[in-house]
C-alpha cells in the first residue's frame, strides 16, 4: 500500500503560478503510475495530468495543456504538478491518486479515477481574478 500526502495548494491571483506536491510512503513508489484530478464545488472530479511509473509518458486535459506539467522524483516519491498561467476557472481542490503497475506497464498512464486505487486527502488551490 501507499498512502499520498498533497501541498502547496493556496490563494493565487489569475496568471500566477504554483506547484502542488505528492508525497508517497513506502519504498515501491517507482512501481505507481500517478495522476492529478481536481474537483471543484457543484462538479465531479475531472482528470487532470497523469505520469507513467517510470516518468517516460505523460498526459493532460485538453483545460491545462501548455499550462500544467507533471513530474515526478522517484528518488523522493514525490510527484509535483507545476501550474502556471493559473485561470479562476482551475480552482478547485486538487487530489494526487496512485495505481500500482506491473514492470511491463512501466510505460502506461491511465485517466480515469476509477483505474486508481489510491488517493491523497487532498490541497485547495484558489485563483482569484
Amino acid at each position: 500500500q501507499v498512502q499520498l500526502v498533497e501541498s502547496g495548494g493556496g490563494l493565487v491571483q489569475a496568471g500566477g503560478s504554483l506547484r502542488l506536491s505528492c508525497a508517497a510512503s513506502g519504498r515501491t513508489f517507482s512501481n505507481y503510475a500517478m495522476g492529478w484530478f481536481r474537483q471543484a464545488p457543484g462538479k465531479e472530479r475531472e482528470f487532470v495530468a497523469a505520469i507513467s511509473s517510470s516518468g517516460g509518458s505523460t498526459y493532460y486535459a485538453d483545460s491545462v495543456k501548455g499550462r500544467f506539467t507533471i513530474s515526478r522524483d522517484n528518488a523522493k516519491n514525490t510527484v509535483y504538478l507545476q501550474m502556471n498561467s493559473l485561470k479562476p476557472e482551475d480552482t478547485a481542490v486538487y487530489y494526487c491518486a496512485g495505481r500500482r503497475v506491473g514492470k511491463y506497464s512501466s510505460g502506461s498512464y491511465y485517466l480515469g479515477p476509477y483505474e486508481y486505487d489510491y488517493w491523497g486527502q487532498g490541497t485547495q488551490v484558489t485563483v482569484s481574478s
